[in-house]
């Protein structure tokens, strides 16, 4: 029997040409086809209610002419029910989920199939975003692991993905570290760790400047030189810029993320001009008490709230590059789609920047993305406030990783210590860092969360030491049986499930194109955390009530399948989140 990836889309069009067959506005249906109360079928249509409310027509009797306008094929392969006012339920014949799952037996297949939510859409995804000559800290984790989870999972389904790090490498603190670095620079501590020089160099530059106005003079001169092209200057901003890029992704490798650019404010400081032009040229900006602005009138919100793009000054802003972005990424990349990742704090920004871009695009004749701007919350210490350390400054991100390594180190050596202190070392690189990642993308990523480490190190729960565990547990089945989980070999001859624990397994597992559907469109990891909590639980359930290695063949080979495509769908799912997995802990 052939099944393809997505079985709710197959539904969809399915009832879709049965509404035709049954004379029904095929047009104007929507059949709504979605994951089901397990209690009444694998997938629900809803859409008969709302159609046949408008029509006047008794829904119940609606449903009835379309389910018997469904293809006999489709009723081989779904026991298909119509409960209360006309909602159809469609359940998964054993048969139909053994064919599903030998379909689907690689993470290649998963992907080939999924890459029809996306195939041929352009996304420019710009996350992580720091600034230059600044160490990153733990607020910066949210952005960077959220960004490259959406990544990978619009990739996996088809979609032309663009990593772009809209560095904050331009701005009047240059100024300052500029006069820093010439005046007070320790030539070791530069080589040593680049980021956390140049603070120390702007901080001191800081203090002279504020004990002395002919220093302050100074730093207002150099950045003065900068902004107007002094070739010095320059060369001397570009060398601080490009030390913080290399020790920023010294990072970034840790965490497995390598972005495609890393095209900053500066990158677009020559661009800005245009803006005002066109701006000014549509009607759309004007000047205000020295500023150039935008005005929304027809916001409530933003009425009264200027968007200016110019400052008094004449200087550029966060306003005038971040809408130089938004033509480039268009007009560069062919973007398709735009995504931003950042806190909530900038909400009003980025909803202004889209009023505004969605007005000028339209008066320029340009064509407009989709654009997404991606919130996060806050990480809260123990007491509810944003985490810091004890004296009240940022934690480092490099610390919060170094520390999470430790931890995890601790904990291994603690239940395997005969292990060779390498495969420590390894296991506890896995489980360090990926249980900071996941605890962050196990989270709604609208909500603050408070960041524990016994919580997040625990290997009970919705963890990533839980998880990588449950990976683990699967590989050692396959071992100690002397199989390759990726042996087909193992699995053939398989025949229908049949237990309570083997088709509630199997739905699980058939399950996962429904969530990656959630997942991407809503731009939200934590639907495919709970999904692999589930799953592992789900599998923890099933191996518990049934032996696998059995001497009746057939069993034995579905038993072994469903170990296996546990193993997949797990292994595929954390690394779409950006953990890597261990075959032993």
């Amino acid at each position: 029997m052939h099944v393809t990836f997505n079985l709710a889309a197959d539904l969809d069009a399915a009832l879709k040409a049965a509404a035709t067959t049954a004379g029904l506005e095929a047009d104007a249906f929507n059949p709504e086809v979605r994951p089901a109360d397990p209690r009444h079928g694998d997938f629900q249509a809803n859409g008969v209610l709302g159609y046949a409310k408008a029509r006047k027509l008794n829904p119940r009797a609606t449903a009835e002419q379309l389910v018997s306008a469904l293809p006999d094929t489709l009723r081989e392969g779904y026991d298909v029910s119509i409960a209360g006012p006309g909602f159809i339920n469609f359940t998964l014949k054993p048969a139909t989920l053994l064919a599903w799952l030998q379909t689907h037996d690689t993470a290649a297949h998963l992907k080939s199939g999924a890459a029809a939510l996306y195939h041929g859409r352009r996304y420019v995804v710009d996350y992580g975003s720091p600034n230059t000559a600044k160490q990153m800290h733990v607020g910066h984790v949210r952005s960077i692991v959220i960004g490259e989870a959406i990544c990978r999972l619009l990739a996996f389904c088809g979609a032309e993905v663009t990593r772009d790090n809209h560095l904050g490498d331009w701005g009047t603190q240059f100024g300052m570290i500029l006069y820093g670095y010439r005046h007070f620079l320790d030539h070791a501590a530069l080589a040593r760790d680049p980021l956390e020089e140049f603070e120390r160099l702007y901080k001191v530059a800081n203090a002279a400047c504020k004990a002395d106005p002919a220093k302050l003079e100074q730093a207002r001169l150099e950045l003065v030189r900068l902004q107007q092209g002094d070739a010095d200057a320059v060369a001397l901003w570009q060398q601080v810029n490009q030390l913080s890029i290399d020790s920023l992704k010294a990072i970034y490798d840790r965490l497995g993320v390598t972005y495609d650019f890393f095209l900053g404010e500066s990158f677009y400081r020559d661009r800005v001009a245009a803006i005002y032009h066109e701006l000014t040229e549509a009607g759309l900006a004007v000047e205000s008490q020295g500023a150039l602005v935008v005005f929304h009138p027809e916001h409530p919100r933003f009425a009264t709230q200027p968007f200016i793009i110019r400052k008094s000054d004449g200087a550029s802003n966060y306003a005038s590059t971040d809408l130089a972005t938004m033509a480039y990424r268009v007009e560069h990349f062919s973007a398709d789609g735009i995504i931003v990742v950042t806190d909530t704090r900038q909400n009003d920004h980025f909803e202004q920047l889209w009023l505004t871009t969605q007005k000028w695009f339209s008066a320029t004749n340009r064509r407009l993305p989709e654009f997404q701007h991606v919130t996060f919350g806050t990480i809260l210490g123990e007491d509810g406030k944003a985490i810091k350390t004890r004296s009240g400054d940022p934690i480092k991100l490099q610390d919060l990783l170094d520390e999470a390594e430790e931890r995890a180190f601790a904990l291994v050596t603690e239940k395997s210590p005969d292990l060779p202190e390498a495969d420590r070392r390894d296991i506890a690189n896995a489980v360090g860092l990926g249980a900071v990642r996941y605890a962050d993308l196990s989270q709604n990523r609208s909500s603050d969360y408070v960041f524990n480490w016994d919580k997040i190190l625990s290997f009970d729960g919705n963890t990533a030491p839980y998880l990588l565990y449950a990976v683990t547990r699967v590989h050692s089945i396959f071992r100690k049986a002397g199989l390759d989980p990726k042996d087909s070999a193992a699995t053939a001859g398989a025949n229908a499930f049949e237990s309570e624990h083997e088709l509630a397994l199997s739905r699980k597992l058939a399950g996962l194109p429904a969530v990656l559907n959630t997942t991407t469109a809503q731009l939200r990891p934590h639907f495919l955390s709970t999904y692999l909590y589930e799953l592992a639980g789900t599998f923890s359930s099933f191996y518990a009530a049934e032996k696998v290695i059995v001497d009746e063949a057939p069993v034995r080979a579905r038993r072994l399948l469903l170990c296996a495509r546990t193993l997949l769908f797990l292994e595929t799912g954390l690394h779409l989140l950006g953990l890597r997995t261990l075959a032993r802990m």
